[in-house]
């Protein structure tokens, strides 16, 4: 598939041409071209975004990372940056975007980010982020307040009682 045609798959996917969608396409790419990646059927790659805005769209496309296969994390930070991983050799990168140049309108914007080559765009790191262990399944366990059920993993006890995040209260005796 050229290009042009992964593109049009990710505009489809996202709805709408955008310079984030651009920013995640370009991150994808240079991911791949860095580490030798292809797109995850199960959890060979793993991508950990510090953002969570129109760009993750499209290296779900291109990468087959997604948080449902657990090889899409957040580690929120607010930043335009991305770090992926080959899970079966452990080699991985940080890439965050650079600054662009001031003063252009949102088309504009585009426009420069679609023609900038993915090298140019971000500064190439090792990542600061672990490899995250593969995604595990859970028990599910009956809330004893609202009887819905949710992943052993997220159920607190109180007074001896299971219970889910939304009917546990926190424990605190000082006001921060």
């Amino acid at each position: 598939m050229n290009q042009q045609e992964q593109w049009e798959r990710c505009v489809r996917f996202h709805g709408h041409e955008c310079g984030g969608l651009t920013i995640g396409f370009k991150a994808a790419q240079l991911a791949i071209e860095e580490l030798g990646l292809s797109f995850s059927a199960d959890e060979e790659v793993v991508c950990v975004s510090e953002n969570d805005a129109c760009g993750v769209d499209a290296i779900q496309v291109m990468l087959g990372c997604t948080a449902g296969k657990g090889n899409l994390l957040f580690h929120l930070t607010g930043k335009q940056a991305f770090s992926f991983y080959k899970r079966p050799d452990g080699e991985s990168i940080r890439m965050i975007l650079k600054e662009r140049p001031e003063g252009m309108t949102r088309e504009e914007s585009f426009g420069w980010l679609q023609a900038q080559p993915p090298r140019e765009l971000f500064d190439v790191m090792p990542a600061r982020v672990e490899l995250p262990e593969p995604a595990r399944i859970f028990s599910s366990i009956a809330c004893s307040k609202c009887g819905e059920v949710a992943a052993e993993y997220f159920i607190r006890f109180q007074n001896g009682e299971p219970v889910c995040l939304d009917c546990w209260h926190t424990y605190c005796r000082f006001s921060v």
